[in-house]
């Protein structure tokens, strides 16, 4: 069994087997010469793993925040960003980590970030003084405040995987994703200073606030999203058909930048991502499945109780365990395979599942633009035209200021449980 499913998904991942098959083909091995089992098992837990309302909020924001970065959101984002930084020292980078955030609370996606604010903003950041390989840099990291910032479909896998409340982890990661934000404006600012990069044009209140009519009803989105979960008006699901709605609305009659056209396509391109998502979900409920009943698990947790960790020790542990994974999976895979295996453990050491999900969240957002195979990298790359080696040093200030939040997240729970206490 160690050979099926330990060494055989390694190598299968070092051939550059797309991650679903990975995990498919080690179970399918592991029922035929390990443990045999019908084939109709592989079947029936494959397609039950789709069998959960929850699992429709993803669909449903992914076509929001595809209708939202095709209606020409980025921009007006950017514009507003750019409007209340004013002359803070290097406003643009500034700027860009605050419109990353911002797109992040309308889509959950780290790669349509980089990917919407990557040839609009990367030409402008190098002519600024930033230099190819650091606005690369930064481009690609800003998109990981995405996964953490609410509404985030991480989160949603996470508390299906771990069985807890998706809206208080939504509410767990807005002080997170805001540290996380916060820190990296605050190295943009060093970086500027020390390299004499000019600041943009000195803030104007009329300026202000014609930006921000201009993009008050993408603002807006997250607002009465979020709100309405926490009001009790309607599940997270539902929050995510009541998004759609809503972009399709602002879209079509608001911005008028969209025709009927463009959101047919729109919902072409959110179908084939949404696919992408959910038959990697159900491809690691598969291998969870088979973990489960030849109690891997179990056997892990006796394992770590029996080297008498403490908490804190074990939260170090995870952490290096977890930047490891992210670098070779994405947080979709991760969490579905490793959330089920650590969160009992967690528990069991006094951790709270919400906290301990926001710590495994930002671990897995550092792992995206973490070489050799950070996702953000590779939607980079695509975006300004750099070689990888260009973006792997340009990423590397960036992953140390995230490793510095993630050590903050890790041991202060209360910046995560502060705000879904009362849920």
């Amino acid at each position: 069994m160690i050979a099926s499913l330990g060494i055989l998904p390694l190598l299968l991942l070092a051939l550059g087997t797309p991650v679903f098959l990975v995990f498919l083909t080690a179970v399918a091995v592991t029922m035929m010469f390990v443990m045999p089992l019908p084939p109709v098992a592989l079947q029936q837990v494959l397609f039950g793993g789709f069998d959960n309302y929850a699992l429709l909020a993803i669909p449903f924001f992914v076509f929001a925040g595809e209708l939202m970065n095709s209606s020409g959101i980025a921009t007006r984002l950017i514009n507003w960003a750019m409007a209340m930084v004013g002359r803070v020292p290097g406003s643009l980078g500034v700027a860009t980590v605050g419109a990353s955030t911002a797109i992040g609370a309308i889509s959950g996606s780290s790669v349509a970030a980089v990917a919407a604010l990557g040839k609009t903003l990367y030409p402008k950041l190098v002519a600024a003084g930033y230099g190819k390989e650091r606005a690369g840099g930064l481009l690609a990291s800003s998109g990981a405040i995405d996964i953490v910032i609410p509404p985030s479909i991480a989160m949603i896998l996470y508390g299906l995987a771990a069985e807890q409340s998706i809206p208080r982890l939504f509410m767990a990661g807005v002080l997170p994703g805001l540290l996380m934000a916060a820190m990296m404006a605050g190295f943009v600012i060093v970086v500027a200073l020390r390299n004499r990069i000019p600041s943009g044009v000195r803030f104007n209140a009329k300026v202000a606030w014609a930006t921000t009519k201009d993009a008050i009803w993408a603002l807006l989105m997250p607002v009465f999203v979020l709100g309405g979960i926490y009001m009790g008006l309607f599940s997270p699901t539902e929050a995510g058909g009541f998004a759609c709605v809503y972009a399709m609305i602002v879209a079509l009659f608001v911005y008028r930048t969209m025709s009927l056209a463009d959101v047919v396509r729109a919902a072409g391109n959110a179908a084939i991502l949404s696919g992408q998502i959910l038959i990697i979900v159900a491809a690691a409920g598969v291998i969870t499945w088979m973990l489960t009943t030849q109690g891997v698990p179990q056997a892990i947790t006796a394992w770590i109780q029996a080297l008498e960790l403490s908490a804190l020790s074990f939260l170090l542990a995870v952490n290096v365990v977890l930047l490891v994974i992210g670098c070779f999976l994405d947080p979709t895979s991760a969490i579905l395979v490793f959330a089920p295996l650590l969160v009992p453990i967690a528990i069991s050491l006094g951790i709270d599942p919400v906290h301990f999900g926001i710590v495994m969240t930002v671990n897995l957002a550092i792992g995206m633009f973490t070489p050799p195979f950070g996702l953000n990298i590779f939607v980079a790359q695509s975006a300004t035209g750099l070689p990888a080696h260009s973006l792997y040093r340009g990423v590397a200030p960036f992953v140390l200021v995230l490793l510095t939040a993630l050590l903050i997240i890790t041991y202060v729970p209360a910046l995560s449980l502060t705000l879904g206490s009362r849920l």
